[in-house]
């Protein structure tokens, strides 16, 4: 029987973590489709990373009841940042012989056990290497509210696919803002996926280096799906499974954080990816943002020339 492991990094909110958890709790609605239940080739594990959180949030997910499916915990004892906090639970998991394990996000909403037709997908191609679901905004936490009417909601995406502008070293999610009417349905390879869901198999991981922890937040999905993609792996966006993303559930939404690690990863991942000619671009950009950038951003250009990576300078 082959083995996938979930692996759920969380920091504080418990109330957003047990709701990404009741597929999962013994509580599911017995009247709803049996999410809980695994296939019977199929072993299924969840791995909860608590990375240092402050409201005693290990305490309340000990005393989680879940059916069917395992449930463990890790206490990282401080916050490690997305990149490494995951590290330590895929690393736990290959451990303990998974043969799939999937990175997902705290913040979502998820039902009727969408990783089954995932996993499927990587055993019929051989040659994928990381693949992910289609991701909607969860009802009433779209960016753009007002655009859309209420039986549209839950049916706008955030996510059907990403794309790398390699002129500007950006990473754009396909679809995002758009309301799904059947558009996004074709599965396709994809520059990179997100980090909100991704899947790879146990080899993939390993013979990838994992997520590089010098990114601690952003980026590192973009810069491990490269690295697969390096080593002739593929990277596919597949529509058939699909949950709902509770945008900006763990962190503000354009706030100091993101200027701070959007604009120092975004040196450290240009630099070790783009064309020539789009690193100088980005070398002279950030001599502009020394002089012109809001506070975080100067920080974030004067730690990736001093070559603090990680948490580096953030409070």
């Amino acid at each position: 029987m082959e083995k996938l492991s979930i692996v759920i990094l969380h920091y504080n909110g418990i109330e957003i973590l047990e709701r990404c958890l009741v597929p999962f709790l013994e509580t599911v609605d017995k009247a709803s489709k049996s999410v809980g239940k695994s296939k019977p080739d199929l072993s299924v594990e969840v791995i909860v990373v608590d990375n240092g959180s402050s409201d005693g949030s290990v305490e309340t997910i000990r005393k989680l009841k879940v059916k069917n499916e395992k449930l463990k915990v890790i206490e990282n004892k401080e916050n490690l940042g997305f990149a490494e906090g995951n590290n330590v639970g895929i690393k736990k998991a290959i451990k303990g012989g998974a043969d799939y394990v999937m990175v997902l996000n705290n913040d979502v909403i998820v039902k009727d056990a969408f990783w089954f037709p995932l996993v499927d997908f990587i055993k019929k191609h051989k040659k994928v290497g990381v693949v992910s679901p289609k991701i909607y905004f969860a009802p009433g936490r779209e960016f753009h509210k007002a655009r859309y009417q209420e039986k549209e909601r839950g049916k706008v995406i955030w996510f059907a696919g990403g794309e790398l502008d390699w002129k500007n070293v950006y990473a754009f999610h396909r679809g995002v803002d758009r309301v799904d009417l059947g558009q996004y349905q074709k599965t396709i390879e994809t520059d990179f996926v997100s980090g909100c869901c991704l899947l790879a198999k146990s080899e993939v991981w390993q013979k990838a280096g994992f997520f590089d922890p010098k990114y601690f937040l952003y980026y590192e999905d973009s810069d491990f799906c490269l690295k697969v993609r390096k080593l002739g792996g593929r990277v596919f966006y597949f529509p058939k499974a699909e949950i709902w993303h509770l945008n900006a559930g763990s962190s503000d939404c354009g706030g100091s954080l993101q200027d701070y690690f959007i604009t120092r990863n975004r040196l450290l991942f240009g630099l070790r990816w783009a064309p020539l000619r789009t690193k100088i671009a980005l070398i002279r950009e950030s001599i502009k943002t020394l002089i012109s950038g809001r506070t975080w951003q100067i920080i974030g250009v004067k730690d990736f020339y001093l070559r603090k990576f990680g948490k580096g300078s953030w409070q």
